[in-house]
């Protein structure tokens, strides 16, 4: 927050995304309230809601700044062979989980599960958002299988990053997540996949 002379205190916007987009990714959206983010960014709510529309506003804007910190997971490309290629997603998804400044966990995953009848069209964007990894992974994918088969191996990995980010946000280490990703790899190389 910074005070101009003469004038109202003004804040820095890309700094005000970063603050609630670790709030956001620590707590869920239905976990961060109004005064938390105000107090959080030291900004009175008329001031958020000029900035930003609402809070589901600054939650979008949050989710965008989350996305740009690594880029998409499940943007591979197809290595030379698929047991490769789901490893390096697992790998990726595994470095997203651990963040090094201290958040665990995927904010896309884990943010907003439930939320409250006031909230669905936030849900439903996110749910569009994993629908969206399901389908890039499948095509992935589809270099090396039919598309029945490679869809249905993508529901199978997103569920496993969805259970990685879950660990990961109840404390397994790297370590513990990559022999997750082991034990995948061995399961799908086992039925013949790669």
């Amino acid at each position: 927050m910074k005070t101009r002379r003469g004038g109202p205190r003004t804040f820095d916007r890309d700094e005000a995304i970063d603050i609630a987009m670790r709030l956001f990714w620590r707590h869920g959206y239905e976990g961060v309230s109004l005064n938390d983010l105000t107090a959080a960014i030291g900004i009175a709510p008329p001031s958020l809601y000029s900035a930003f529309g609402s809070k589901a506003g600054l939650y979008r804007e949050a989710l965008e700044r989350y996305f740009g910190l690594r880029g998409p997971v499940w943007d591979i490309k197809p290595t030379t062979t698929l047991h490769e290629t789901i490893e390096t997603l697992l790998h990726k998804a595994i470095d997203a989980v651990i963040d090094p400044a201290g958040e665990r966990g995927c904010m896309i995953s884990s943010g907003m599960i439930q939320c409250g009848p006031d909230h669905t069209e936030l849900a439903r964007e996110l749910a569009e958002r994993r629908n969206t990894m399901r389908e890039m992974i499948a095509e992935t994918l589809g270099h090396w299988l039919d598309p029945e088969r490679a869809l249905s191996l993508a529901r199978y990995l997103v569920a496993v990053l969805q259970g990685l980010s879950i660990q990961a946000r109840d404390g397994a280490s790297r370590q513990e997540l990559r022999q997750v990703s082991d034990e995948v790899i061995a399961g799908l190389k086992a039925r013949g996949f790669g």
